[in-house]
């Protein structure tokens, strides 16, 4: 099928609006729900991050990998293109674009071998599957976040957070729907804030508001006093107008929803505490996530009764109802702080220990 004309992007950069994600070709042609589509962009992103890691990629080829996926389902259908190949392809441009390229033979073995949940020692190179998926790959074929540590000595367990909650980013839209430097801002903020937590933390609103007309002027009985210049370091670097600072907010709010959308009643207990963040005042909009352990359940059939899983796609465990000994305790997610971005790894992700393959 070929591609659906949807309010398009910017003429500078491939941004749409947000409610381009209403008329995507998986909805407008296929007639998969928003839910499920987000659900499934978020398990190709995971599945790309794998074959990424497998093949020793850097962390910029996969959020440049992964920046690709989205916008490729911005004109195609997840119906026509399975999520599996377009990862494969993305991550095969990617290894050209970043220079450090891979032989397509190499990444059709990997991709195989992560779809049978196998050793890739174990997939022939002259495979029918090897073949078909060199066939699908070709077929389908920035981190601001730096700039703010170099300007600001921040805790390096904030900036462990923040790279940990950019790149789960990219397991929702938002690389295809803000600039980078407003999702950059984003996640530093969160990150402040998590660190901070609960009781001394500033509000996320407060931390993206407009500043007090004059440092001079006493605040007045009825408001609240303004936040730190810490908590609001991220926007005043950035010298956000009022538009760009509501951007922020949907942004966070989007994040916000994504983690809560996890099934922190299970395996994702230690995502409570970040589900439970207040997210700012936004603008009304639809809903984007629900409930994944919801979503998971019915993915497998749409609404005139036909099968979206792939043939040859096994379909993930049954998620534990018990939190294993692999899972970080104390308060909340934590992220690893032994593994560095350019490490040839992203940083660890909360959506980690879930299967999204």
């Amino acid at each position: 099928m070929g591609a659906t004309s949807i309010p398009g992007p910017s003429s500078s950069q491939w941004l749409f609006p947000i409610s381009a994600l209403q008329v995507t070709p998986s909805r407008t042609t296929s007639e998969i729900p928003l839910e499920k589509e987000l659900y499934d962009r978020a398990r190709g992103v995971e599945f790309l991050f794998r074959l990424g890691v497998s093949l020793g990629l850097p962390s910029s080829a996969m959020y440049t990998a992964a920046t690709w996926f989205h916008r490729f389902y911005m004109r195609y259908s997840m119906e026509d293109y399975h999520r599996q190949d377009v990862a494969g392809a993305c991550i095969f441009l990617a290894t050209k674009t970043e220079e450090c390229g891979r032989k397509l033979r190499d990444v059709a073995k990997i991709m195989c071998a992560k779809i049978a949940k196998v050793d890739p020692k174990e997939v022939a190179d002259d495979s029918r599957e090897v073949e078909e998926a060199q066939h699908a790959i070709l077929l389908a074929e920035e981190v601001e976040l730096v700039d703010l540590f170099e300007a600001r000595e921040e805790s390096f367990e904030v900036e462990e957070y923040a790279w940990s909650i950019a790149n789960d980013s990219y397991r929702t839209p938002l690389c295809v729907l803000y600039p980078p430097r407003i999702i950059a801002a984003a996640c530093y903020v969160l990150a402040q804030h998590i660190v901070e937590g609960p009781e001394s933390s500033t509000p996320l609103s407060a931390r993206i508001s407009s500043p007090a007309p004059s440092a001079s002027l006493p605040t007045p009985p009825s408001q609240s006093a303004m936040p730190s210049e810490s908590s609001r370091f991220a926007v005043e670097f950035f010298r956000f107008n009022e538009i760009e600072m509501a951007s922020v907010g949907d942004v966070l709010a989007i994040l916000l929803e994504f983690f809560a959308a996890q099934d922190v009643q299970g395996p994702a207990e230690y995502l409570a505490p970040i589900a439970e963040i207040q997210p700012p005042t936004t603008s009304p909009r639809e809903k984007l996530y629900q409930p994944f352990a919801h979503v998971a359940q019915v993915s497998g059939v749409r609404a005139n009764g036909s099968d979206t899983v792939r043939k040859d796609e096994k379909p993930p465990p049954p998620v534990p109802e018990t939190k294993t000994s692999t899972q970080p305790s104390g308060r909340g997610w934590k992220p690893i702080t032994s593994e560095k971005t350019n490490s040839g790894r992203p940083p660890d992700r909360l959506s980690e220990r879930l299967d999204l393959s």
